[in-house]
């Protein structure tokens, strides 16, 4: 696989794709980078966007993982003695998970966000962005009626992180989109290029198909899961036997999250997929490929029981190694 295909693949989307391919034509030394609120665990969503960095590390970049503290207190998710304790379990994680340590920069947002200059150039960004435009790209990290001046500010933050951070490429999950778009809007008014930016898929929520798989909402599955938790939340997830199913009565779409899971986590860190299945039943299926396992669910060779079964092998593997540094 080349750079470009390392770089994009899985991706949702790219802006721009020429950007992207001057990256790929070049990309030892280049940096990505994804910012994450300390919030204790890592679940799925951090680890969709863990994978998009582990093929960025193999094309080449290296990675600034932002453990952004100060957006966290902006957020109100606790003291700042208490973000960095839990900024510090999430970095061993990661690690546990399959980032190359030697190629990974963790950063704390208190390194440089409290500075001098970064706080002026904060200002100017304020100056120039009306609260509407500020609302649209942070209705994301609201909840509630009442939205803070605190919220407001903090999209502003994410788009001065790119060039403090000095990183050619930001990533995050296609709800980071409008904090991007905004940055390049308004960067430029402070003299600092616009990022080139890649947006990951969003998973669907694991037991309904609808809407986002959520951390705070639903179910979601995170390294604190033991293998029997992982497998019955795994049982219970939405699989119908294809990858475009039926809408709701309401109309509302549907995803196969259990294909999607295989999709975005399994398969970029697996060559080979196993399901195993007794001889009776036709005895074990071998895909080096998702589309060959997706083909085979659509025709009826796999069943989602079956497909089930192996999912939740496959993400206790991925899980495992963080699970024992938690417990550590």
């Amino acid at each position: 696989m080349d750079a470009h295909e390392l770089i994009t693949r899985n991706a949702a989307e790219v802006v721009t794709e020429e950007e992207i391919e001057t990256l790929a034509a070049d990309p030892d030394g280049k940096r990505a980078y994804v910012g994450y609120e300390p919030s204790g665990v890592l679940h799925i969503g951090h680890m969709l966007t863990a994978n998009k960095l582990i093929d960025l590390q193999e094309a080449g970049f290296e990675v600034t993982v932002l453990l952004a503290d100060v957006h966290a207190y902006l957020n109100d998710k606790g003291s700042f003695a208490e973000i960095r304790r839990t900024a510090e379990r999430m970095r061993d994680q990661f690690i546990a998970y399959g980032l190359e340590e030697s190629d990974t920069q963790f950063v704390l947002g208190s390194d440089f966000q409290l500075d001098e200059d970064y706080t002026l150039d904060l200002h100017a960004l304020e100056l120039e962005t009306t609260l509407a435009r500020a609302e649209r790209a942070m209705a994301e990290i609201t909840s509630g009626d009442s939205v803070k001046v605190s919220q407001a500010v903090y999209p502003l933050m994410q788009a001065l992180d790119i060039p403090y951070l000095g990183v050619d490429l930001a990533v995050g999950g296609m709800e980071q989109r409008k904090v991007h778009m905004l940055a390049r809007d308004v960067l430029p008014s402070i003299d600092r290029e616009p990022p080139t930016s890649l947006h990951t898929p969003l998973i669907a929520d694991l037991g309904t198909g609808r809407g986002k798989m959520s951390s705070s909402e639903g179910v979601t599955i995170s390294m604190e899961d033991s293998r029997d938790d992982i497998e019955s939340k795994v049982n219970k997830a939405y699989c119908p036997p294809t990858a475009d199913p039926e809408p709701t009565e309401e109309g509302e779409s549907r995803e196969n999250p259990v294909l999607q899971v295989f999709e975005y986590h399994v398969f970029p860190r697996f060559e080979t997929v196993v399901v195993e299945r007794p001889e009776q039943y036709g005895g074990d299926l071998k895909y080096d490929a998702y589309d060959a396992l997706e083909a085979d669910l659509e025709s009826g060779e796999l069943h989602p029981a079956d497909a089930k079964g192996a999912l939740a092998e496959y993400l206790d593997r991925l899980i495992a190694p963080g699970r024992e540094q938690l417990a550590e």
